[in-house]
């Protein structure tokens, strides 16, 4: 049997998955800490989480482990060494706001993004090691390590990260496939500092302590796995044989699977390993579920009922929202901005203006802002889909309508089955795959609305 886990700022996920389907599955959620611009998760907790997930899993499956492997989300910073705490500072920390800012007028800049396939954004981990070293925030002989290194240390005994995480940092070369010296001496660290690479297959034995404690055979094989973004894309293109994908959680992806590394320094495209074969591009938002999170509490008593009563809301106010138009970067913005400062905006309110039509706004600001990022990635056709945000059918049709293409969706598009694809190849059995056909006639209108939703 195959236990995956797939690691995000939000939750853990586990599945235990034979000859080729899901028999088991849960999700624990993990906390995150906000101080001001600092949004950190906890190592020990983070591991503790972890564990507790695992043995929760039934006796004769663990006892049946055979391959463990991990998907986690990108962009994260533990500082490991003496008397330093276990914070892991995650994508959405926001410390190096304005060392990145500065950052961005030197004419390296360009040069390290098309090296690293890694936009230049406070996200990444070359960003916030930049600030640290800039505020000589810890000891000179500091590793810095991620949440793969953390995981991985713990079951093997070693520090490691695959490739495709790494190419998430910033410090990683693409192409040869190596930390980078320049960029490294740039920021003022030496490849000492982080955990050797490996690729996304390396395998490697259980630690006999985690064996132990996890109760889990000590024979399992421990594969070091990818990142969440990569493994979203990859888990849609196998799934239903569509390269393109597009992935609405808390935050929202545009990604495509492809053969070449693909760059473009105006609007900073992310380009990640995946592996020998395939790289995945795409764009990232901010605003993608935790828009309508955050709607749900202005336009409703509870969550519950907002989103029950959404799509009844979404009826009674029509396409454009009768004028109305709403910029979603309420979380500052990834692409196509890159802007961490930027704000959301609600225009062109007059009192005629319905809570219906606010609603319907917010709802068309986030996919108008997701028709920007495929037109970034250059998606023009078949679209499968992933993410909670696709549990309401309308919301469904209207990503469909907006951008112009059929979508598609199947319960296989998540992290931990791309996770089973990468080792285990297309042993899988077909899995049921809605089909969204899109209304030209609704296109044509939303198309009409778009020309210029963004416009200053």
């Amino acid at each position: 049997m195959f236990l995956g886990i797939d690691i995000g700022t939000t939750a853990i996920k586990f599945a235990v998955i034979a000859d080729g389907k899901i028999k088991f599955q849960q999700t624990s959620p993990v906390t995150t800490y906000r101080e001001q611009h600092m949004n950190y998760q906890r190592a020990t907790e983070l591991l503790a989480v972890l564990k507790v997930g695992i043995q929760s899993i039934p006796k004769d499956m663990r006892e049946a482990l055979e391959t463990i492997s991990f998907s986690v989300a990108m962009h994260s910073v533990l500082p490991w060494g003496e008397g330093l705490d276990d914070a892991i500072y995650i994508w959405s920390d926001t410390q190096a706001e304005q060392t990145i800012a500065a950052f961005k007028q030197q004419a390296v800049a360009s040069a390290f993004y098309q090296r690293t396939g890694t936009p230049i954004h406070p996200m990444s981990p070359f960003a916030k090691l930049l600030y640290f070293q800039q505020q000589a925030r810890f000891p000179e002989r500091t590793h810095y390590y991620g949440i793969k290194e953390l995981i991985m240390h713990y079951f093997t005994g070693e520090f490691v990260i695959d490739y495709a995480t790494a190419s998430a940092t910033g410090l990683f070369n693409l192409l040869e496939r190596t930390w980078d010296d320049e960029i490294l001496a740039f920021i003022g660290i030496s490849k000492q500092q982080l955990a050797p690479l490996v690729d996304t297959t390396a395998t490697f034995s259980l630690e006999p302590s985690a064996a132990t404690e996890l109760k889990i055979p000590a024979t399992a094989t421990v594969v070091v796995g990818a990142s969440d973004g990569c493994l979203a894309a990859y888990a849609s293109y196998i799934a239903t044989d569509i390269p393109n994908s597009l992935t609405i959680g808390t935050s929202a992806s545009v990604r495509k699977v492809t053969t070449q590394p693909t760059f473009d320094s105006t609007n900073q495209n992310f380009c990640y390993y995946l592996n020998e074969k395939y790289y995945v591009t795409g764009a990232p938002s901010n605003n993608g579920g935790c828009v309508l999170e955050w709607a749900s509490q202005l336009y409703a008593d509870t969550p519950t009922e907002f989103f029950e009563n959404l799509p009844n809301a979404l009826k009674q106010s029509p396409i454009g929202a009768n004028g109305l138009r709403f910029e979603p970067f309420i979380n500052g913005e990834r692409a196509p901005l890159w802007q961490a400062d930027v704000t959301g905006t609600l225009k062109n309110i007059r009192i005629q203006h319905t809570k219906e039509d606010m609603i319907r706004s917010v709802v068309e600001g986030i996919l108008f802002n997701i028709r920007t990022l495929a037109e970034t990635v250059n998606v023009t056709d078949n679209l499968s889909l992933s993410g909670g945000f696709f549990k309401s059918e309308m919301l469904r049709e209207m990503t469909a309508d907006i951008l112009g293409v059929d979508c598609y969706l199947s319960d296989y598009n998540e992290p931990i089955m791309g996770l089973y694809y990468l080792i285990y190849g297309r042993q899988i059995t077909p899995a049921p795959i809605e089909t969204i056909a899109l209304s030209l006639e609704n296109h044509e209108q939303y198309t009409e609305v778009f020309k210029n939703y963004f416009s200053k």
